[in-house]
């Protein structure tokens, strides 16, 4: 089996040249290069930080320095609203809930994530940070994202596949809710209209848990990765620029 974090095949496979991001929850002065922090007192979402992503700088959020609220809550759960303001903030301001009741049934089951260190990084894969590692997050047109939920369901004999599409905010999607539990598990992100204006516009994100991201780095030669129907489609697109 490939090693943990070796996605370089499957990379290769599927086209992908946007660099692979991770999340994790590390102690304050773990070793991460480049680091940076949001403005402090300045309400900003983690994607805005996308393009630094993507040039090697890793962001470093904190219980007293996460951001923007939602991730605030999200992550770290510090409540910045009463329940009852959060729960109109999301149904009366934004219309994402169509009532109050439906609002608080969903807030009642969707816990946020519990930082162990009170420090969340996220940028590109450390090797040597893969004792904290929560989630890595491929950022992907479609055909790659239909090809990456065909291999999260390459080993599965369920009916019942291992990647959902679950309602949440960006931050929730890209950390809480893909750490639900110790199982291989996958989810298509970046369906949150508030933080999409940071990425281009077809793209969309694919996270997995490590037991999962270990899964799609054993794919090999005799997966689909090799056969016609990734090929015809591979040749297909080329045909058509």
């Amino acid at each position: 089996m490939a090693t943990l974090l070796d996605a370089n095949y499957l990379m290769d496979k599927l086209g992908i040249d946007i660099p692979l991001i991770a999340v994790y929850d590390a102690p304050h002065d773990a070793p991460f290069d480049n680091v940076i922090e949001p403005v402090s007192f300045k309400r900003i979402c983690m994607f805005a930080y996308y393009n630094a992503w993507l040039r090697g700088q890793t962001l470093k959020l904190t219980s007293t320095n996460y951001g923007c609220g939602g991730c605030g809550y999200w992550i770290f759960g510090k409540e910045s609203r009463e329940p009852h303001e959060f729960v109109e903030f999301l149904c009366d301001e934004e219309g994402l809930k169509c009532s109050h009741e439906v609002t608080k049934n969903w807030l009642d089951v969707c816990l946020p994530y519990k930082s162990k260190h009170k420090c969340i990084y996220i940028g590109t894969i450390k090797n040597s940070m893969a004792a904290y590692l929560k989630s890595v997050t491929f950022f992907v047109n479609a055909d790659q994202l239909s090809a990456l939920v065909i291999g999260a369901n390459y080993f599965s004999d369920s009916v019942k596949s291992t990647v959902s599409v679950p309602f949440g905010s960006g931050c929730m999607q890209i950390l809480t809710l893909v750490n639900q539990s110790e199982e291989p598990m996958a989810l298509i992100g970046a369906t949150d209209l508030a933080m999409r204006k940071y990425l281009p516009k077809n793209i969309m994100a694919f996270t997995v848990n490590p037991a999962m991201f270990e899964k799609l780095c054993s794919l090999d030669d005799e997966s689909f990765l090799t056969k016609p129907f990734l090929k015809d489609l591979l040749d297909f697109r080329k045909s058509t620029k």
